[in-house]
């Protein structure tokens, strides 16, 4: 990516696809090095209990949870604030190693940390090519980011998730 442009983001309606590309784009790439996680959904019976948070390096622990009795809550999910703070801030510490950082993503359940915030600035006022996913409507820190001038916004939809992938390696300039 240029270095006047090194972040992508992506957004998109819940269950477009944003996490699938992500995913894929991981996958494409798994000889490179690559640092950062992407979230999950927790299912039973076709129902959403909550959500589970996996590094790229692969830890992977519960995030959020309809169970969970927590002083944070995002609708009716209790957030484990402290997890995110462990796991998806040690999975985006600054390593000149990393060649691209990918982040699913910024919403509102990881910005109820402030030092996932600090994190995610400090990785974005480097030249380090960083492709997130962003949640479509939010205030706070989700504005800043879509709003900063050094990001491209790109829209996730059912009609183009399949091709993305391929889309943002090139623009990356990598190689599959």
């Amino acid at each position: 990516m240029s270095e006047s442009c090194h972040v992508l983001l992506l957004t998109g309606s819940p269950g477009a696809g944003k996490t699938t590309v992500i995913r894929r784009v991981a996958d494409c790439l798994r000889s490179r090095r690559i640092a950062g996680f992407y979230t999950q959904e927790i299912r039973e019976h076709g129902v959403r209990l909550g959500f589970q948070l996996t590094t790229f390096d692969g830890q992977e622990k519960t995030m959020a949870h309809a169970d969970f009795a927590k002083a944070f809550r995002v609708g009716r999910y209790g957030v484990d604030v402290a997890l995110i703070e462990d796991l998806a801030c040690a999975s985006l510490t600054l390593d000149g190693e990393v060649e691209l950082y990918l982040v699913d993503e910024i919403g509102k359940m990881e910005c109820l940390s402030p030092k996932f915030i600090a994190a995610m600035r400090t990785l974005l006022n480097t030249d380090k090519a960083v492709v997130a996913t962003v949640a479509e409507k939010g205030a706070g820190f989700i504005t800043e980011v879509k709003r900063r001038r050094d990001v491209e916004v790109w829209r996730v939809t059912a009609a183009n998730r399949g091709a993305l992938p391929a889309r943002i390696i090139a623009r990356l300039g990598m190689e599959m």
